[in-house]
């Protein structure tokens, strides 16, 4: 059942960023980091939690969850650190998933040897 909730809650939230890239004169970035700050924010007021336990990767892979990870982050380094955790604590919290996704690219572009557009 696990598969079944992220399956549907992931496609439910990309079904609605696509409705939201067609409605609207958004551009791409500006969607992606409203789903970041929305992420965020649904964090602090502790939503996004119990909605993570329920859908599992369905909620934690798209953006809303990287928002949710930015969060946690933030907010562990505030509690430990003081002030100067807001600076630090997203970095903090989101290296690993930023670097793998560095790696994997680089590694990605060897296999396919992209090329530029003319």
């Amino acid at each position: 059942m696990d598969y079944i909730n992220a399956f549907w809650v992931g496609g439910l939230i990309c079904a609605l960023v696509q409705i939201l890239m067609e409605k609207t004169k958004l551009l791409p970035g500006r969607i992606m980091v409203l789903l970041v700050c929305a992420g965020a924010v649904l964090g602090a007021i502790q939503i996004y939690e119990p909605f993570q336990k329920f859908a599992g990767a369905g909620a934690s892979v798209p953006l809303l969850g990287f928002g949710n990870v930015l969060w946690k982050g933030i907010q562990k380094a505030v509690d430990s650190d003081g002030f100067i955790g807001i600076f630090m604590g997203g970095f903090t919290a989101s290296a690993v998933g930023i670097s793998a996704a560095l790696v994997f690219a680089y590694l990605a572009s060897l296999v396919f040897q992209p090329k530029m557009k003319k």
